[in-house]
């Protein structure tokens, strides 16, 4: 996934995991919003049992997750991909590299046999909300639509009316809004190209 090999540099990569980013419950993490997209669970072990909630559920406040008390996230599942299915994870920061993205987008799609409508889309966005968001509605929309310009752009204006960013040191929420529709129109490009689809007019 393009999210991970953003996730600060080569040491904390080589000692940090991908559930520890997702434990951590930043509203900015690279890999959530592509976990989301990817359509991945989380597994959770404790003192009831083992229990499963998609990742899009397991974030409920700014550095808070929805782990219980006694409770760990011991593995996740990301189910393999279908066929003419593909992803991308897109994000804006101030620098060149190790810095906290100012917005991020992940999309997957799946794309019809001939490549050249949508079977279906998820995308999800990153630090423009209390915490990651998966915006339904923008996947919802695509769903059996072909592939157009316009189509996609609908899809990442209906995401970027999901945002609800703030204004802080790394960006206003204006250019928050602003970026949310550019990064959601590329990634689901990079998603299309990757899943072998028809180039959109």
């Amino acid at each position: 996934m393009d999210g991970i090999s953003l996730i600060g540099g080569v040491q904390i990569q080589n000692r940090a995991s991908v559930g520890g980013n997702l434990c951590n419950a930043s509203p900015a993490a690279d890999s959530i919003p592509a976990l989301i997209a990817h359509e991945a669970n989380c597994n959770v072990a404790g003192p009831n049992g083992i229990r499963t909630l998609p990742v899009e559920d397991f974030c409920i406040a700014p550095g808070k997750n929805a782990l219980k008390a006694g409770e760990f996230l011991v593995s996740i599942n990301v189910p393999a991909p279908k066929e003419k299915f593909g992803a991308g994870y897109l994000r804006f920061i101030p620098r060149n590299e190790m810095d906290i993205a100012v917005v991020g987008a992940g999309a997957s799609v799946i794309l019809s046999a001939d490549g050249k409508q949508f079977a279906s889309a998820r995308i999800a966005l990153g630090a423009v909300a209390p915490t990651p968001l998966f915006v339904s509605e923008a996947g919802d929309f695509l769903s059996g639509k072909d592939l157009t310009r316009a189509n996609i752009k609908e899809a990442a204006r209906l995401a970027q009316a999901m945002a609800k960013p703030i204004t802080d040191l790394r960006g206003t929420a204006e250019h928050r809004k602003h970026l949310c529709a550019v990064l959601v129109e590329r990634a689901l490009n990079l998603a299309i190209e990757r899943a072998g689809g028809q180039h959109v007019q």
